[in-house]
């Protein structure tokens, strides 16, 4: 494998901590910025060299350990019909508001779709020195049903949730599950090291509906993509979980757990190490903060894992949901230095 799991990187004879954050390359980077300023969005994304550029850009600058392939979680919802567009944000074409709607949907989607995702993990694979770790990405089946439903993940969900008991999700799942597996398929096959599930609107079900309607279909995606690529990590981010929610998913196929920072991150690491690698988990917001005052957060953030006797080394560090716009680049700079340099065992 490479560093971002098993064998890493040392600094002044220790062990470092490895360290990437979600989003992070995106709209609070220049690079990305003047890229933007001549492509749009989606071009970005179905462009592979230009999807290589950007995906490069962050690993040039910072020297985060891992590069996470510049795409978008919500495309399967463009595949299966639903007029996915950016005018800036997402913009769906319509919303699954009844059972009569999966009617809309592709029953038979294009195999070629995300061709454009597996020739920019190519070029990543060509480019990202052999140290770098290689993330593919796409959304976990709730949260993309959540915005086939909403529009978006805003707000209680509450047609999302009544659907999950009058056969839309049930009927979504079934055209979606096979697309989003033939993606994580291509991303592998093309290079990937590891392919991270994004569950950002799972969190509002209650531990229930968790358990016993959501993670039916996680785990369907996780031991079927084990089949075909059973050395490829998975990495699975679930926001807004709690800790009962961790201790049911229960996968042998996940890899890495992904987790918030709402979560103590040394009582997570206690309990959960034994089974996977823990990635996170700090307050995206802090990146805003003085110099001073990040060091002092970052600082204390660290202390307590020490005091908390855990073992860092399957610990990944990284923010606990994405890099937010505006946030000052010399800031995230800094904070990957700091973590290479002092996050060490």
């Amino acid at each position: 494998m490479n560093n971002i799991f098993e064998n890493r990187s040392t600094f002044n004879g220790k062990t470092q901590v490895p360290v990437w954050f979600m989003r992070q390359a995106g709209r609070y980077h220049d690079h990305y910025q003047n890229m933007k300023k001549t492509n749009t969005f989606m071009e970005l994304c179905k462009t592979p060299e230009l999807a290589c550029e950007v995906t490069m850009g962050p690993m040039d600058e910072f020297k985060f350990d891992a590069a996470i392939l510049f795409s978008d979680l919500l495309f399967p919802l463009e595949q299966l019909g639903m007029d996915l567009v950016y005018n800036p944000g997402p913009k769906l074409g319509f919303k699954i508001d009844n059972t009569a709607d999966l009617n809309k949907l592709n029953k038979k989607a294009d195999q070629d779709f995300f061709n454009f995702q597996a020739d920019a993990c190519k070029l990543l694979k060509k480019t990202l020195p052999e140290s770098k770790t290689l993330l593919g990405f796409v959304g976990a089946p709730f949260t993309l049903y959540a915005y086939a439903v909403e529009g978006s993940h805003a707000g209680a969900l509450l047609s999302s949730k009544k659907g999950l008991f009058d056969g839309r999700f049930e009927g979504f799942c079934e055209l979606l599950l096979p697309n989003v597996l033939h993606e994580m398929k291509i991303q592998a096959e093309a290079g990937a090291d590891a392919v991270c599930i994004f569950d950002t609107a799972v969190g509002e079900l209650t531990l229930n509906d968790y358990k016993n309607i959501a993670l039916p279909k996680l785990r369907y995606l996780t031991s079927e993509f084990k089949k075909s690529y059973p050395d490829t990590k998975v990495i699975y981010y679930s926001r807004n979980t709690h800790v009962k929610h961790l201790r049911e998913i229960q996968d042998d196929n996940i890899d890495v757990l992904g987790v918030d920072w709402r979560h103590n991150l040394a009582d997570v690491l206690n309990e959960f190490s034994k089974d996977y690698y823990i990635q996170g988990n700090f307050d995206p917001c802090w990146l805003h903060l003085e110099w001073s005052q990040l060091e002092d957060k970052l600082n204390t953030f660290h202390r307590e894992l020490v005091d908390g006797n855990v073992d860092f080394s399957r610990w990944i560090c990284g923010l606990g949901h994405g890099v937010l716009q505006h946030t000052p680049q010399a800031n995230v700079r800094k904070t990957v230095e700091y973590i290479h340099q002092n996050f060490l065992y």
